[in-house]
């Protein structure tokens, strides 16, 4: 071992005899063994730093020149235990001392393995310490770590890590873009698709299927409802072809007649067509419920026939109808409660004779009756819907408005109907109100002529001459049912009839105007006059 030159480097505290610190060794006096060190594999463990021999700053200045850097540690952040950089065994290789101070290490290393120290802690902390001394640095102030605090290092450390950050951040956007752009491309396919190849039969179809529009459906509603019932394949054809028929915004809340498995532009045109509307019962003001007859012999149907004409469908490839008897039948055999009369009649319709002790609860409007409905539920139905029409026109309210029941409200308002012309309506009833004050028989032709189903302006001599409770000529007071359907003006005026003293009228224009009379001369003349200006 060559002797240690004034210019050397300080050999390592780690091992040898402690001596002054300028006097000579005592050549006799014999080395002492160095202190054992902790397992190799310790020191690997808690070691972080390199251990470098103590060098000159112009030996520094050359390694960092050779090896391209300002500082030899800004490149190192491998463990203790892995291999030692390319730069490490360069600098070992040009600097002899380097190599001498690494061989030191390893004898150290070596001596602690072989000599199986208790105290491991204790003598990775001495050999530490040497290590430290053999290359010029001092531990860390937390003790953790032996070597040179590398604030370069950790600023590679932080650059790599912001680095990573930045390539998360940017598969994170390239993610994110790649999402929406299967978002839009996938919702164009859908859209072309479903403009393209939406599922669709061939031909006009099959079989028998009766659908309803309801009240505020739209065009895809009413797609959707067909594909429900399997008249169409789906609501996308049917809508794209009903784009091309204006005629489909026309079509109104109802029944239709349709085929099983229709094409969507058969379908659309079938819809339609006037003719595939079904269930459709239009009642008009004045209607009764049994077929009239005129003068001429024209038949006018009446409320059952409208009823039952109206209850036609074509079902299982039979037309099927409910039929005039059955609907008779049911109103005079069934309670009327359970029908769903108005409890405000239920006395009245008693009291009627059973054949006709519905006449006028059916109110003037447009109803909807299921093909295929058996009579007690067409009636629950048509008595659900008009019920609530008259008691809006205020016909539950007559007694405090006009001094008569509910039920007498609604024969009053027919009678009006049957004999008036709307603008005459509150004086005719204005007349009604004034006979029955002083218990005189009406006189009206059209009670009369109800019970004979006679749709006439005169009676005969002979129908005057029969006796029952709705010859008007015979009896005074009320009839014991409506005579008609009642319309709303006709109600309207049954309950604020025009105040008059009036007791008399008659039609006396060709329009159907009526002239009004307080004593029997002046209703006299006015029959002249009527007979004069062609109206009777």
């Amino acid at each position: 071992m060559r002797r240690r030159g004034p210019d050397d480097p300080a050999a390592p505290r780690g091992g040898g005899h402690h001596r002054a610190a300028d006097g000579p060794r005592d050549p006799g006096r014999p080395r002492r063994a160095a202190d054992p060190g902790p397992p190799p594999d310790a020191v690997a463990e808690t070691v972080r730093a390199r251990v470098r021999p103590r060098r000159s700053a112009d030996d520094t200045t050359l390694q960092a020149a050779a090896a391209g850097h300002d500082d030899p540690y800004d490149i190192y952040d491998a463990p203790v235990r892995s291999s030692r950089s390319s730069e490490s065994r360069s600098e070992s290789r040009s600097d002899p001392r380097a190599v001498s101070g690494a061989e030191e290490t390893r004898r150290v290393a070596a001596a602690a393995s072989s000599s199986g120290a208790a105290s491991s802690a204790a003598s990775s902390s001495g050999a530490a310490s040497s290590a430290a001394s053999s290359s010029g640095s001092s531990s860390d102030d937390d003790g953790d770590r032996v070597g040179p605090r590398r604030t370069a290092g950790t600023s590679a450390r932080t650059a790599r890590r912001e680095a990573v950050t930045r390539r998360r951040r940017r598969i994170g956007v390239l993610v994110l873009a790649a999402v929406v752009l299967l978002g839009v491309v996938g919702g164009g396919a859908y859209y072309v698709g479903s403009s393209f190849f939406d599922k669709d039969y061939d031909g006009t179809g099959t079989g028998d299927v009766i659908v309803q529009v309801v009240s505020g459906d739209s065009t895809s509603q009413i797609g959707q409802m067909l594909t429900r019932r399997g008249v169409v394949a789906s609501s996308g054809a049917f809508t794209s072809a009903a784009a091309d028929d204006s005629r489909i915004l026309a079509v109104q809340p109802g029944y239709y007649q349709m085929s099983g498995q229709m094409s969507a532009r058969s379908a659309v045109a079938r819809l339609v067509d006037p003719a595939a509307r079904v269930g459709r019962l239009e009642v008009r003001g004045g209607t009764q419920l049994d077929d009239t007859r005129s003068p001429d012999g024209t038949i006018a149907p009446g409320v059952l026939s409208l009823i039952s004409q109206a209850s036609c469908g074509q079902i299982d490839g039979q037309r099927r109808c409910v039929s005039v008897d059955d609907l008779r039948a049911t109103m005079s055999t069934t309670d009327p409660g359970e029908l769903g009369a108005p409890t405000w009649a239920l006395d009245g319709i008693r009291k009627a004779e059973p054949a006709r002790r519905f006449e006028g609860l059916v109110s003037p409007g447009i109803y909807d009756i299921a093909p295929g409905t058996a009579a007690p539920d067409v009636w629950r139905e048509l008595l659900a819907a008009s019920v609530p029409r008259l008691e809006a026109a205020g016909i539950g309210d007559a007694a405090a408005r006009a001094g008569v029941t509910p039920y007498q409200a609604l024969i009053i308002s027919s009678l009006v109907e049957k004999e008036a012309i709307t603008p005459d309506m509150p004086q005719v009833a204005r007349v009604v109100y004034n006979r029955l004050a002083v218990n005189q028989r009406l006189e009206l032709d059209s009670m009369v002529n109800y019970p004979l189903d006679v749709q006439a302006l005169r009676t005969t001599a002979e129908a005057r001459a029969r006796v029952g409770p709705y010859n008007s000529y015979a009896v005074a007071g009320l009839p014991p049912t409506p005579i008609a359907a009642a319309g709303k003006a006709a109600m309207a005026a049954a309950l604020g009839p025009e105040p008059g003293p009036w007791l008399f009228f008659v039609r006396c224009k060709p329009d159907g105007t009526s002239c009004f009379g307080t004593t029997l001369a002046e209703h006299q003349a006015n029959i002249r006059q009527a007979i004069a200006d062609g109206a009777i």
